[in-house]
């Protein structure tokens, strides 16, 4: 299974389209806030995906909750913006928080710098910002073999 994990739209619709349109095998779009607004848009434009989104620290007005859990193939996956967790002074309250739901993978947004790691059973990947001329957006796979993720540049 291919998930499309965006973050950080910042209002730019048209570059969230391309990410969706350059991956066609994604099944699932993943999007971790400062952009619900374009997520919920594009939700009726590709109808046949399933969305999963939170809201950012720039969602204001936003009903979204600030985190989420899906199992996908039998990895559990915990997403957030990652505002709330404090990601931009490092990683652990974050990190903390999906092992607490004993996640499979982390998903974070916010610091709009791209990021894959492995930790002790955890994989964990910011997509960076889909805004802008350095635009990055993740894929994460999801395979009998085991799970991967990739940073691609975006535009």
């Amino acid at each position: 299974m291919r998930i499309l994990v965006v973050s950080d739209t910042h209002g730019d619709r048209m570059a969230l389209q391309r990410a969706i349109l350059s991956q066609p095998k994604a099944e699932v779009v993943i999007h971790l806030g400062d952009g619900a607004g374009e997520a919920e848009k594009m939700k009726l434009d590709f109808p046949e995906k399933m969305f999963l989104t939170v809201r950012g620290n720039c969602d204001w007005g936003s009903t979204l909750p600030t985190e989420g859990t899906a199992v996908f193939c039998g990895k559990n996956i915990f997403y957030t913006h990652g505002y709330t967790y404090n990601v931009k002074f490092g990683m652990y309250e974050a990190v903390s928080a999906a092992r607490g739901q004993k996640a499979d993978v982390l998903l974070f947004g916010h610091t709009h710098e791209p990021l894959t790691e492995y930790e002790d059973g955890l994989y964990i990947m910011n997509p960076g910002s889909l805004n802008g001329s350095g635009a990055t957006y993740g894929i994460l796979d999801i395979t009998p073999a085991g799970i991967v993720t990739n940073i691609v540049k975006g535009n």
